[in-house]
């Protein structure tokens, strides 16, 4: 049978060296399939890839989000379960197509405007050919066991045909309609956004304060002004009503008047309603419909003319009149100073006011705009979707800080604007006549059999399918059914498998974006929600609590970051500094500290392949170290224990603290120190297997946070055979641990570092021995660990006293006291000083105990529990108190 070929100790390196060994598995563990999925007998555990922009890279937010979704696929993988974590990429329509259109013109001289649809698509695609694999080779880079042949793009013809599909469907059922509306336009990208993907900022502005002069019905000036404050006074040539509240007592007698637009004088009527605020301004108000949500419904409301002003380039349009083809912002300068030239400019005041962004041109300045799009009816859709989170069935973590986010925002739902002017992206599956009709259908062919049901004849030549394309949510709400042909080939053996995922991990900025529209796809199309659990990452911040990005050049690169500490540290710290939900602040030293591991690790196994060279089948050594080894054995199934209960409640920043802290302080800095056999002595031939085997047990527990290096000190333990690999080995239920042999030990760590301290604070060299004097009323404990500890702190001898011995380093540990026997001349006064020191810590955290215990409300409204755990410390405190005073008097 093949094996592995195992270095022996003088090979090993002096540190860990993660370049070669990342390489090296990653690859093993593709040649051999062990990411690869297919439906079988085992129960499935499903993740789907949250697909980053095909032409992106990773940033710190992707590694944290792809590292959590790792290491809940590879615990799965390890835990009986058909693990299959899919990837996959997003088309991104607004930023590729900007980024191609960029290329085009710098690169080839060459306008978009110029080319085709299909001249276009064509260099898109090699765009996305070009650069769309970076992202994968960093994922891969970070040791993600991803599913590599199920990669899915959202142009791949079957989700582009799966797009189509649902397009059609919702149109014939009734949910998507075309028609004229207020929406957000993008003037960078010129094209339409969906309420979501506007960003609002509050920011300083000023408030304008224009004159517009009055006439009568008969158009005749009657020497009046009303006055109007505008943030935009750009827009004022669009002004086709001026609105007062008709409760204003000021303004009662401008009924049937109008007033003069300034600077292109067009004549427009004074309005009346009760949507104005007379206390707010001047109580009047430019109505604007073309530029302004509001506006606009007052519009339809009064039958007021729309006069829209800009070009979707965000220019001044020729209905503009004045300034026609300067950009909005500069236009607003020169409109203010010909207002202010003609004396219309009463005065500008300091004012906030909150703008919205475009998400995808993050400088853009989004512009209200009466366009006629596609629309996609939520509210029918957002009720189960909502109810399903509601009622448990989809299940949201940290819940107490997103559920309400959700709530809200399923239960103030709006039409979804689903075109975009774009041509990166499915098209919209709409053939128009020349007249304008039109039919919704996948192909010409069949918009022409729909067109002649309703006796118009017409060919497939004359047929113009519609320009716009589809948002790229429209497509990514589709992800976990459509990785898996749902859609496109509904019943099949992948979808009946691994459909509905087990869990979505993904960033809390797109809970409605993609979250919330996923739940409704899949109960809409699936009549099944998509994923049982959402687990939301925070937002990765630089260590001054900023928001990553290229623009503070705060954002490290990943492969960087892989080259500088290895993948493995790079997994540790973002992981160990994640607490669930919560926001984290990244520091380069948390990737150190997870450096620092690695080597702590390889440290160990080199120790242990030291000892590999000297055991001994001699069993009488055995019982030196049973404790430790029993000790250990228990400490290791409490964690085992609490790290699977952690991963169940998706605390897995918690679960690595848990490992970690095993690893590096109870495995290396107290089991292997009580195990290690003398200078130039053999091991028991039983407890280095034993070690071993503890090796190996926390090398699987960690595989899923590190799988690099916990693979490879895996193999390195002893010569295996071919199919013993770590990433698909087995967990088994930990046996309960012996709950009084974690307390011996804690007690064994606390005195053997006590006596150390001691040791050291009264200049008691290590190889100097003592004799160790304890008088306790628990006996039976400490014959327990007594030879371990006496190894630990080089005494020759442990005795058990009732009173004090005199001439000895005196302790005070929990309720017992310990003297220290040697010849080295001891300070006693130095013995004094200290116990002093200790006794005023003890007295003055007895005094906080007692104050909170005789705060009543703290009694009455505390769990009893703990009350009880408070008056527990109060006990503890008064008896090492008490141990204290007496060992003063004996000094």
């Amino acid at each position: 049978m093949q094996t592995y070929i195992i270095m022996n100790s003088m090979e090993l390196s002096k540190n860990y060296l993660p370049a070669t060994v990342e390489e090296k598995w990653y690859k093993h563990w593709m040649d051999n399939g062990y990411f690869r999925s297919e439906p079988d007998g085992r129960p499935p555990f499903t993740v789907v890839i949250p697909p980053p922009n095909v032409t992106g890279v990773l940033h710190l937010g992707h590694t944290l989000n792809e590292t959590v979704q790792d290491i809940l696929v590879r615990r799965a993988r390890m835990s009986g379960f058909n693990a299959c974590w899919v990837p996959g990429s997003d088309h991104a329509s607004i930023a590729t197509e900007a980024k191609v259109v960029d290329m085009l013109k710098r690169e080839k001289g060459i306008e978009k405007s110029s080319l085709s649809r299909e001249e276009f698509l064509k260099y898109a695609f090699e765009w996305k050919d070009k650069y769309g694999g970076i992202i994968y080779h960093q994922i891969k880079k970070l040791g993600c066991s991803c599913d590599w042949d199920r990669v899915t793009f959202t142009m791949d013809d079957h989700y582009y045909q799966a797009v189509i599909k649902v397009f059609i469907d919702l149109y014939n059922k009734g949910l998507i309609y075309r028609g004229a509306r207020m929406i957000n336009w993008d003037p960078k990208a010129k094209t339409a956004l969906s309420d979501e993907e506007v960003e609002y900022k509050d920011l300083q502005g000023k408030l304008y304060h224009v004159k517009y002069a009055v006439t009568d019905s008969e158009g005749k000036a009657t020497g009046e002004f009303i006055t109007i404050a505008t943030q935009r006074p750009e827009t004022i040539m669009g002004d086709t009503a001026i609105c007062v509240n008709p409760e204003d007592e000021r303004y009662a007698h401008l009924k049937g008047h109008y007033a003069i637009v300034p600077l292109v004088n067009r004549r427009v009527p004074v309005i009346f309603d009760t949507y104005v605020d007379k206390e707010f301004g001047t109580g009047a108000l430019k109505v604007t419909p073309a530029h302004d949500i509001n506006d606009y419904n007052l519009g339809l409301k009064h039958n007021l003319e729309i006069v829209d002003t800009l070009n979707d380039d965000g220019t001044l349009s020729a209905a503009a009149i004045i300034f026609v083809g300067e950009d909005r912002f500069t236009a607003r300068k020169k409109v203010i100073a010909a207002l202010a030239a003609a004396d219309l400019l009463v005065k500008e005041q300091e004012y906030t006011t909150r703008l919205g962004y475009s998400q995808r041109n993050p400088d853009t300045v989004v512009e209200p705009r009466i366009s006629t799009q596609w629309f996609v009816k939520m509210a029918d859709m957002a009720k189960p979707a909502l109810d399903a989170v509601m009622e448990g069935d989809v299940k949201i973590h940290p819940g107490d800080r997103f559920l309400a986010t959700y709530k809200y925002w399923m239960e103030n739902v709006k039409d979804w604007c689903i075109s975009r002017q774009l041509w990166w992206g499915q098209q919209i599956p709409a053939w128009y006549t020349p007249d304008g009709s039109f039919e919704v259908a996948a192909t010409a062919a069949e918009a022409v059999q729909q067109f002649a049901k309703r006796n118009i004849i017409i060919t497939t030549a004359e047929l113009i399918q519609d320009e716009d394309c589809l948002d790229t949510w429209f497509s990514s709400w589709l992800w976990p059914m459509e990785v898996f042909n749902g859609i496109s080939s509904p019943g099949n053996k992948d979808i009946n498998y691994y459909y509905p995922t087990s869990v979505l991990v993904t960033g809390q900025d797109i809970i409605f974006f993609w979250v919330a529209r996923m739940i409704m796809a899949g109960l809409e199309f699936k009549e099944v929600k998509p994923f049982s659990d959402v687990y939301f990452t925070g937002m990765v911040r630089d260590k001054q609590g900023r928001k990553m990005s290229k623009q503070l050049g705060n954002s490290p690169d990943l492969l960087e970051l892989i080259h500088s500490f290895g993948a493995d540290a790079v997994r540790f710290g973002i992981m160990i500094s994640s607490p669930a939900g919560n926001d984290l602040l990244y520091d380069d030293a948390s990737c150190e500290q997870g450096r620092n591991f690695c080597n702590k690790i390889w440290n160990a196994l080199k120790l242990l392949k030291m000892w590999e060279q000297r055991q001994s089948a001699d069993t009488a050594d055995v019982a030196a170290t049973d404790f430790a080894v029993r000790w250990f054995e228990s400490r290791l199934q409490e964690v085992q224990t609490e790290v699977a209960a952690l991963h169940k409640d998706f605390r897995l920043s918690e679960g690595l603290k848990a490992i970690y802290s095993l690893i590096w302080d109870d495995f290396c800095s107290w089991y292997l120190e009580w195990v290690k056999p003398g200078f130039e002595q053999p091991i028991p031939a039983a407890v280095y297997h034993k070690t071993i085997g503890f090796f190996e047990q926390l090398m699987q527990l960690l595989h899923p946070y590190m799988p690099f290096i916990t693979e490879e000190i895996y193999q390195q333990l002893k010569v295996r055979t071919a199919d013993d690999i770590l990433m698909i080995k087995q967990f088994s239920s930990p046996a309960a641990p012996v709950h009084a042999t974690l307390l011996e030990g804690t007690l064994a760590k606390e005195v053997i570092s006590s006596i150390r301290d001691a040791r050291n604070k009264n200049q008691i060299k290590p190889k100097d021995p003592i004799v160790l004097h304890i008088e306790t009323k628990h006996d039976n404990a400490f014959k327990q660990i007594e030879g371990m500890i006496a190894k630990q702190v080089n005494a020759t001898a442990v005795n058990y006293v009732q009173e004090p011995v005199p001439g000895c380093i005196t302790l005070v540990i929990q309720k017992d006291k310990f003297y220290l026997g040697t010849e080295t001349v001891l300070d006693t006064a130095a013995q004094k000083e200290s116990l002093l020191k200790d006794l005023a810590y003890q007295q003055g955290f007895l005094k906080s105990v007692e104050n909170k215990l005789a705060n009543e409300r703290f009694v009455q409204n505390a769990k009893p529990e703990v009350v009880e755990a408070e008056r527990q410390k109060r006990a503890d405190a008064e008896a090492k108190i008490l141990v204290i005073s007496e060992s003063l008097k004996s000094l």
